[in-house]
């Protein structure tokens, strides 16, 4: 029988980060993995020689000094990675009433590239991003190491995205421009709240990058650090019960069979799968397990790839967010079943950096869309679920084409998943993107502990699909000055 000091459940990026830095620091770690693929949502899969990416298509904080680019020097794999930054002056591009807005990196590139489309809005911008800033600087070394994150955050946690916009300006097109990339955060007008409004935006403000031939390679330079450090991740390895004994975590059983043996126990998977796979003991009351359980999901995405023909179509170095109503914020009441927006994101390949190879184009889409196939797996579906799929997709390519961009002639073959696809590889509630909805009346979810030893759901299934959110869930559940000093440390 094994026995380590920590266990973690999930190879997602969040229980690789806690790998990582807990194996560095010198626990025995072992990290579990159902599937045969490592990494979740960074997952790479391939299909006729061509990358496709899950669901990162673009990481923020990357330049020298700052945040991401920090930790990934502190963990050993900055220099490991392959990244093309985006477009300074257009990293992102928001189609909105007809017309075109760039977001540019910078804070005062920012400001004044939307300017010359809002010419009375300057001051309102200028606030809008020392928001932005404020609350990335919430996650930065210097105020990590003074451990206020919580405290600080709050208010922002407990403040609307879309009510906070509304307060900066009054402008109805700004505002919606402002909230033009929401679907990387699965924003919902009335639910969505600041603070991941915020820190996602300021990441790419500060520097936005793609991975080059994708975003699995993240999860393997982890898995490198993990088991270099003596940690050990296993794939095919599937929690079915965390062990509880005299009300102590005493580990978990794999696969119905294996048992393996730890006081701690790391969470990478939603919290309802989490308390489904612990066992019964009263130091988890019924109400905090009914709470869990009632709470909304956000939507799933589904996802066109397009594998275009070589040398047809040029690179996009900057992604697009094209709207098709006045209203930029999802609504499932309005919009279920109806393909009124999108991102699309050209992703970067070694094979030729000035034509696209894979285009990927990605839209709000509920799991209560496929009730006729929920009980299916992966494979088996059957042919019904094709026609729908390709249904789909030739949609959201009329759609795209009412923008004034056609692919028609480019395209070589099409791939396509759905949240099915997402439920069934990444073991996401409802095939989810981005996990319980992060309503503006933030409540703290996180934590579940016995008196002696723990179980820890990984912050990042209540927080978001992205690096810096992730970051403040990690440093909120493992607080250590010392890590922090190496952070820093690690970039001189």
């Amino acid at each position: 029988m094994s026995k380590y000091d920590i266990i973690i459940i999930g190879s997602g990026l969040g229980g690789l980060e806690c790998g990582a830095i807990l194996s560095k620091e010198g626990y025995n770690v072992c990290v579990l993995e159902k599937n045969e693929l490592f990494g979740g949502c960074f997952q790479t899969y391939r299909r006729k020689g061509h990358l496709l990416d899950t669901g990162i298509h673009y990481i923020g904080s990357l330049d020298e000094g700052q945040v991401m680019n920090q930790f990934f020097r502190y963990v050993g794999i900055m220099d490991h990675l392959k990244v093309r930054k985006l477009d300074e002056n257009a990293f992102d591009k928001i189609f909105y009433k007809n017309r075109v807005y760039d977001y540019a990196m910078g804070y005062e590139r920012f400001t004044d590239t939307l300017c010359q489309s809002f010419p009375h809005e300057k001051e309102n911008l200028r606030q809008y991003t020392t928001l932005l800033k404020e609350v990335g600087n919430l996650i930065s070394v210097d105020n990590l190491k003074k451990g206020i994150i919580s405290t600080e955050g709050m208010k922002f946690f407990n403040t609307s995205a879309a009510g906070m916009i509304d307060k900066i300006t009054t402008n109805p097109d700004l505002q919606s421009v402002l909230a033009g990339s929401a679907l990387l955060y699965g924003g919902l007008r009335e639910h969505s709240n600041f603070y991941e409004h915020a820190m996602i935006n300021n990441s790419y403000i500060q520097g936005a990058y793609r991975f080059i031939d994708g975003s699995m390679q993240v999860a393997s330079e982890m898995i490198n650090v993990i088991r270099t450090h003596g940690g050990t991740v296993l794939n095919n390895s599937e929690v079915t019960r965390i062990i509880v004994e005299n009300n102590q975590v005493a580990g978990v059983e794999i696969n119905h069979a294996e048992r393996i043996e730890s006081k701690y126990i790391i969470s990478n998977v939603h919290p309802k799968q989490t308390l489904t796979l612990l066992d019964k003991t009263r130091c988890i009351k019924n109400a905090y397990i009914s709470r869990i359980n009632s709470l909304e999901n956000t939507y799933g995405i589904f996802t066109l790839y397009l594998i275009m023909k070589e040398k047809s179509y040029p690179y996009l170095n900057q992604n697009l967010y094209l709207h098709g109503d006045n209203d930029v914020w999802y609504d499932k009441k309005v919009n279920m079943g109806y393909t009124t927006n999108c991102m699309i994101s050209t992703q970067a390949s070694s094979r030729n950096s000035d034509y696209a190879d894979v285009i990927s184009i990605l839209t709000p889409m509920y799991i209560d869309e496929l009730s006729a196939w929920q009980d299916t797996l992966p494979e088996q579906r059957g042919e019904d679920y094709k026609a729908f799929k390709m249904e789909k997709a030739r949609q959201l390519l009329e759609f795209i084409k009412s923008h004034g961009i056609d692919f028609t002639d480019h395209i070589e073959t099409m791939y396509t998943t759905t949240p099915l696809s997402y439920r069934d590889f990444t073991g996401t509630c409802d095939g989810s993107a981005y996990g319980i909805i992060k309503v503006e009346k933030f409540q703290n979810y996180s934590v579940a502990g016995s008196p002696k030893g723990s179980v820890i759901i990984d912050p990042e299934e209540v927080l978001a699909d992205n690096f810096s959110l992730l970051l403040t869930g990690m440093t909120e559940g493992l607080p250590s000055p010392e890590v922090i000093q190496k952070m820093e440390e690690a970039c001189k």
